[in-house]
């Protein structure tokens, strides 16, 4: 077992790891400036000035110009001098006059603190589970049983098995945010009560909202709430019905509203005090008892059933804003859900490979009197089915993406390892090649499909996104979530005869969009093929020592294959342009670190990055 001294040495690495590949990426550091060796495996960078240089022992460019930092980071300078570099607040210290603007001493101060509260975050995360994966190893074992996932398989439901990997995958966190487990604002102690990294487990108040106060959106098929959260949540429905009846109330009159229970005591006894004051809002209701998944504020009820994920608003800081739960996200779920079910039964799932949790309901507070949308953003819920997902007769167990990374319990090796080495035998590289072609067609196609033919972009990044992976540890579909903030081309949907109707609000980017289709090509190429695809590739390649470019070249393959399969639908100029953005062109990302450091004054900043699938 590591000490923790030893364990934030490892999250300050990491740190520093994130920082380097962020700065180049968004090239906020001249990417062209730097300067490696002969063996390419180390490289030196100049400091504005020209006085002195940064030396990095171990650092690879990758393709999408990607900089992964391994070693040590040294500051030289021209007389000589050498000093190195252990900490991301020196190292942005050294470098700030060498960045491609000038961000304020706010900006920057801002930035550190937030990676020093995720990387002590991080830290805590791994001391935690050191203990739990030797739990988990030691299960394995006393089944006599060598692979985790074979473990799951054979003694958990699905349900459970996908959600322990959701939360015990919860660690690396998006590739591209420097501050990937900041939650500034919370103790150390209400990080572990409410983080899936700690397998937290956390209630859910039932609160009642009164029916006119209300607005609600839902998929066709939910005729009423009452009925449906009744058939759904039997248990806490008796009781909260009874509590609102011991008081005099009728429940028809009422809405069933979850509130997580921190969110509860931290910001809504007080910030809707007037409400609760008014009899708007009840929240002496049952507690309901769940996982909070991946995503920190998307909750599975702890119930033998496999009831509705839960999405909520919590007002804790993460990546620069309170997670709120906006009106758009409440309207354009059940719409969205509704159009995509339309089309997968039209179409067959895209031969099976598609599958969606459906978002059935979402219901907000909006004051009857003033109409105010606003304070409805921090009490609202959407419901999301799963009893599809996870009521399987095809033996497929659903994988979140993030969690194919993380290190298993027992070897240290990221999961995906155990899903290509069936044998328990080192694969070799065409097995791995064999391996990733598959999981690149099970994403490519459906996702490349439903964008081309109906312009609905899927957000299929490693947090929204599950593989389903058969006995052979093989891809065989894909199971996404989070439509909300859905993106979709309108003129390639009506053209197809279906319809969405958006969600305007003032200061709101919409998500159904007329003109340009490039917010919807973004959105795509960014989720799926940046930071999902191209990072599995990286971590593959790195792995198993493979040829730098190889893996790619399997992903140009498929996703050309993937526009082939549809082509004889699509008109040949939109297919031309889309297949050129795809393979050719940039890829257009968001610039997390710049939008940080500019305290997001503005959210819409983006860069591109050189396309990896155009010189393979």
């Amino acid at each position: 077992m590591d000490d923790f001294k030893t364990l934030i040495a490892y999250s300050r690495r990491n740190a520093m790891r994130r920082l380097v590949r962020c700065l180049f990426a968004e090239n906020i550091l001249d990417r062209a400036a730097l300067s490696f060796s002969a063996g390419g495996n180390q490289a030196t960078y100049p400091l504005k000035g020209g006085r002195a240089h940064l030396a990095f022992s171990d650092i690879a460019k990758g393709p999408a110009d990607t900089i992964v930092n391994d070693g040590e980071v040294v500051l030289v300078t021209d007389e000589g001098v050498r000093q190195t570099i252990t900490s991301h607040q020196d190292m942005l210290d050294v470098l700030r006059d060498s960045f491609d603007f000038a961000p304020t001493d706010e900006g920057v101060a801002g930035l550190k603190a937030d990676m020093e509260n995720s990387l002590i975050n991080d830290a805590h995360a791994r001391q935690h589970r050191q203990q739990w994966n030797a739990r988990l190893h030691q299960a394995a074992k006393d089944h006599g049983l060598d692979s985790f996932t074979d473990y799951l398989r054979q003694h958990a439901s699905t349900k459970d098995a996908a959600i322990l990997l959701d939360q015990w995958g919860s660690l690396e966190g998006h590739p591209y945010y420097p501050t990937w487990k900041a939650r500034p604002g919370l103790s150390d102690q209400e990080v572990a009560q409410l983080s899936p990294e700690f397998n937290a487990q956390v209630p859910l108040r039932i609160a009642a909202l009164r029916a006119e106060h209300a607005q609600s959106e839902s998929m066709p098929h939910v005729s009423s709430y009452h009925d449906w959260f009744a058939a759904n949540f039997p248990g806490q429905w008796e009781q909260w019905k009874a509590a609102l009846n011991r008081k005099g109330l009728d429940e028809r009159e009422w809405l069933p509203l979850p509130i997580h229970g921190w969110h509860l005591q931290a910001y809504v006894l007080k910030t809707f005090a007037a409400e609760i004051e008014a009899g708007i809002l009840i929240t002496d209701g049952p507690d309901l008892v769940t996982l909070p998944t991946m995503s920190y504020r998307t909750m599975m009820p702890v119930l033998d059933v496999c009831a509705p994920l839960i999405k909520l608003p919590i007002a804790v800081w993460m990546t620069s804003e309170l997670r709120s739960l906006q009106a758009k996200s409440i309207h354009m779920g059940p719409r969205i859900s509704t159009v995509i079910s339309q089309i997968l039964q039209a179409e067959n799932g895209f031969d099976q490979r598609l599958e969606i949790f459906p978002e059935e309901i979402g219901v907000r507070y909006k004051n009857a009197v003033t109409q105010d949308d606003h304070p409805g953003r921090h009490l609202s819920v959407v419901y999301r089915a799963s009893a599809p997902a996870f009521e399987r007769s095809d033996a497929c167990l659903p994988i979140t993406v993030a969690s194919l990374f993380t290190r298993l319990p027992g070897n240290g090796r990221p999961l995906f390892t155990d899903l290509i080495e069936r044998d328990g035998v080192r694969a070799t590289a065409a097995q791995v090649e064999n391996w990733y072609r598959e999981y690149a067609k099970v994403v490519t196609h459906p996702v490349v499909a439903i964008y081309l033919l109906y312009g609905i972009g899927l957000e299929a990044h490693q947090q929204n996104t599950m593989v389903l992976f058969s006995a052979d540890g093989k891809a065989r579909s894909l199971l996404i979530r989070d439509f909300g903030d859905g993106r979709t081309y309108a003129p390639l949907l009506e053209g197809r005869g279906y319809s969405l109707q958006p969600h305007v609000q003032p200061g709101i980017l919409p998500t159904v969009f007329s003109g340009d289709i490039e917010p919807v090509r973004m959105f795509v190429l960014d989720a799926a093929f940046l930071t999902h695809l191209h990072e599995l590739a990286l971590w593959l390649t790195k792995e198993y020592g493979l040829n730098d470019t190889r893996l790619w070249q399997i992903l140009r393959e498929e996703t050309d294959l993937a526009f082939d399969a549809v082509r004889e639908r699509v008109a040949p100029q939109i297919w031309e342009t889309e297949h050129r953005a795809f393979v050719e062109e940039p890829w257009p990302t968001r610039s997390l670190l710049r939008m940080h450091l500019m305290q997001y004054s503005n959210y819409r900043l983006q860069h591109t990055l050189t396309n990896p699938l155009a010189s393979v």
